[in-house]
């Protein structure tokens, strides 16, 4: 009888979201602090994130088709979507400064013609 360290599994991203890959006790360990140096020079943090099954088969195709893997994609989408609340936000924040704040400069007075 094989052990189930000796048995082969792909290395799929369907592998990793069924558990077949990553998920035996053997494999665990706790991540150093020298080991997460390169998430802090890449600016990134791992997060877990629930999401519906059919949203996650809808964005691996999207990605599949683009030739992407589906994580990145994902990044991608969060990375267009902040930076649009972003703007808008800002426009919001200056469209209101606009409305409340009176302007610094006294208005031009109009010369009269003959004067």
């Amino acid at each position: 009888m094989k052990s189930t360290h000796e048995t082969k599994i792909p290395s799929t991203d369907e592998a990793w979201d069924n558990r077949a890959l990553g998920a035996d006790e053997a494999y665990v360990a706790v991540v150093k602090a020298s080991e997460l140096q390169l998430d802090a020079s890449a600016g990134t943090q791992l997060i877990s994130v629930r999401m519906s099954v059919s949203m996650i088969e809808d964005l691996k195709l999207i990605a599949q088709i683009n030739g992407l893997g589906y994580q990145t994609l994902m990044k991608q989408v969060l990375g267009r979507f902040v930076e649009c609340e972003k703007k808008a936000i800002w426009n919001q924040i200056v469209s209101k400064q606009l409305t409340v704040e009176p302007t610094l400069q006294e208005p031009r007075q109009r010369k009269r013609a003959g004067t």
